[in-house]
């Protein structure tokens, strides 16, 4: 008895679907194991959408749905041709999993109640790599979790259950083809997944994922060498220490053979690298990148490199210039299956920050755009906040590298310098709890992931309707309301959170709810440096100086004021709170103002879902609503906190009248 639910795979049923009897039988050679998943889900979705059975039959002709690899197609492996008659579906692909994604892409339309007769489309995946980084431990916890705890380990072991492949089927279902299945902060026994006490259930669990298209990843601790066999050093130009890593790399490939390679966090908030050895991240990335290059491995080696020991009384020192000042110097130092892992922006999965400058700078170094679907500073699935809008954003960003092709989307795609191993990789936000994501609606974030990296030119409105048709309701009221407040989410979190562009103004540790000088004389370098005069970092030419990282199409506009973009505004500049912002209110008056709008905005929201009680399914209207209520608490914390801070900071009134402590 599963004690989980399947998320957009719950194939709702719809016995009045007119073209479903395209689904009652299927045709297919017996290619492998993707494809035997394809028909598996045929089965599943047409029982639960029309209560039939598909059946397999072994004429071509006589069936409704045929799936058909086809090597002569320019889909590569991975993408698909549909073409639909009024009573056959083909699915074709060179290879066996575009015939998965595929199928999963005709069954979301019957499942969405859209017509398929007629239908002719053809897709390949924008992005080579399109990938999941789990923060789950060992232990059964997981880093910045918000979804119960993690179904992949428990006690110190890995966990083989169905809920294994249904979370593979989903990730398949939306395009996902890799995923790191541990935290990259390696610790706590977890760093023991690359010796054979884990390697059978490793490599069951590979298989899994591999059946559905997945290819598994390990994120490692790079002093492995000396925490598990005692070595002196892990230094990465050490002979010893690299033919250690190329002995361990020798094992897990041909034991593994799903094993895609390793993620690694290395000199980063405590965790070991090579600076301890006077080497830099080339060094210690290529050595790596040795020992799996004879089995095909990659390694992903994260940018979030910065210094967490900073003296907040230095004003110089920035920790937003960290990641452009340790990687772009080495472009083109790097082997050829190493992947940078570079954040959407410069700090830390901000609700409001610019786009990392690292990208349009590295045009001889393949690169993925990292995000982060778990919501550790974004409402941490309590709060409603559909992140799909801020990956557009970055997504869409023009470098001014000089390319004619110059967005973050072309760069990681490989299209503006020519790069294969590319792509975006999101941290996950599922965990134990029956719905996946804790918050209903922070499903829409995990399956947006998947689409927007197949293709990032999806409109992220077009995303939040397909996924509420797929997992809440067809009926077409319900879903545009729904949609609206999805698209409405972000802004209203920025509004009672994170005034133009100030973040890290939560608690210490945990990361949910306002503490204005949580970080602010802290080491982490996260500072806001609000005084009784003014408040913002310089960051221009003439203060840290980070302005001049972008190209200068960019740099221009951020260094002055008065073209930087508002919601930017206290990012890049320290401004008195007097100045007077576009819509001519003062800072000061702009910080209340949105306060006090944000929480009226959640009760609004709020109001919306109860408007839709007996239109969906109950158990998701409660849950949901549960959600809403303690959102509104948190926004009204929000509102009082920070606006009563700012008060006492100005001793400027709110030209308003409204209460302020």
């Amino acid at each position: 008895m599963r004690n989980w639910e399947q998320a957009w795979l719950a194939y709702q049923p719809n016995e009045d679907y007119r073209d479903k009897n395209i689904f009652r039988s299927y045709y297919a050679k017996e290619y492998g194991n993707c494809c035997k998943r394809a028909e598996e889900e045929i089965s599943i979705a047409s029982k639960a959408l029309f209560g039939t059975e598909s059946e397999k039959v072994s004429e071509k002709e006589k069936a409704g749905i045929v799936l058909e690899k086809n090597p002569g197609l320019s889909t590569g492996e991975e993408g698909y041709f549909i073409q639909v008659s009024d009573s056959q579906a083909v699915i074709q692909s060179a290879g066996e999993k575009g015939i998965l994604y595929g199928t999963f892409r005709l069954l979301f339309m019957a499942s969405a109640g859209e017509s398929i007769r007629g239908l002719e489309i053809r897709e390949k995946p924008e992005n080579p790599f399109r990938m999941l980084n789990m923060w789950d431990n060992i232990d059964g916890t997981i880093e910045r979790g918000y979804a119960g705890n993690s179904f992949l380990y428990e006690k110190g072991e890995i966990q083989i259950t169905d809920r294994t492949r249904d979370f593979a089927r989903l990730m398949a279902s939306v395009g996902i083809n890799a995923i790191a299945i541990n935290n990259v902060n390696v610790r706590d026994g977890a760093e023991w997944l690359i010796t054979r006490r884990h390697r059978e259930k490793l490599k069951a669990l590979a298989e899994i994922l591999g059946d559905y298209g997945v290819s598994m990843y390990l994120s490692i601790d790079f002093a492995a060498p000396m925490t598990i066999d005692g070595l002196a050093l892990s230094d990465p130009l050490d002979s010893q220490v690299r033919q250690w890593w190329k002995e361990k790399a020798r094992e897990l490939f041909e034991d593994i053979p799903n094993l895609g390679g390793f993620l690694v966090k290395a000199d980063s908030e405590g965790r070991p690298g090579p600076f301890a050895y006077g080497r830099n991240h080339a060094d210690g990335a290529n050595m790596l990148a040795e020992a799996v290059q004879p089995y095909g491995g990659t390694i992903i080696w994260r940018c979030f490199v910065y210094n967490c020991q900073q003296d907040w009384r230095d004003e110089k020192t920035d920790r937003a210039k960290a990641g452009y000042d340790n990687f772009a110097p080495l472009d083109g130092m790097f082997a050829d299956n190493v992947i940078l892992q570079i954040k959407n922006g410069p700090i830390d999965f901000q609700v409001r920050e610019p786009v990392h400058p690292l990208f349009g700078h590295l045009s001889r170094t393949n690169q993925i755009l990292e995000v982060q679907a778990a919501q550790e500073y974004t409402g941490q699935q309590i709060d409603v906040c559909y992140l799909v809008p801020m990956w557009k954003e970055v997504l869409d960003f023009t470098t001014g590298c000089g390319k004619e092709q110059d967005t973050v989307a072309d760069i990681v795609s490989g299209r503006t310098f020519g790069q294969v191993r590319c792509g975006m990789a999101a941290v996950s936000n599922t965990g134990k709890d029956p719905n996946w994501t804790g918050h209903d609606l922070a499903g829409a974030n995990f399956f947006g992931f998947g689409r927007l990296a197949w293709n990032s030119s999806l409109d992220s409105g077009e995303i939040a309707r397909e996924w509420t048709k797929l997992q809440i309701t067809r009926d077409p009221q319900a879903v545009e309301l729904i949609t609206g407040i999805l698209l409405r989410s972000r802004e209203v979190y920025e509004k009672y959170t994170a005034p133009l562009g100030i973040g890290f103004m939560v608690n210490p540790s945990y990361h949910y709810g306002p503490n204005p000088e949580g970080y602010e004389y802290s080491p982490w370098g996260t500072y806001h440096r609000a005084d009784h005069l003014a408040i913002g970092v310089d960051r221009s030419d003439t203060g840290t100086g980070y302005s001049e990282q972008y190209f200068e199409k960019n740099a221009c506009v951020y260094r002055n004021k008065e073209t930087c973009p508002e919601n930017l505004l206290l990012f890049f500049h320290r401004l008195p709170y007097t100045y007077r912002l576009s819509s001519g209110k003062t800072l000061i008056q702009h910080v209340y103002d949105t306060h006090f709008e944000g929480y009226e905005d959640v009760e609004k929201m709020e109001q919306e879902w109860i408007s839709l009680e007996g239109k969906i399914p109950q158990k998701i209207y409660e849950r949901v609503k549960e959600r809403f209520d303690r959102q509104k608490k948190n926004s009204r914390e929000w509102r009082d906190v920070i606006n009563s801070f700012f008060y006492r900071r100005s001793m400027i009134p709110d030209e308003k009248g409204r209460k302020l402590y």
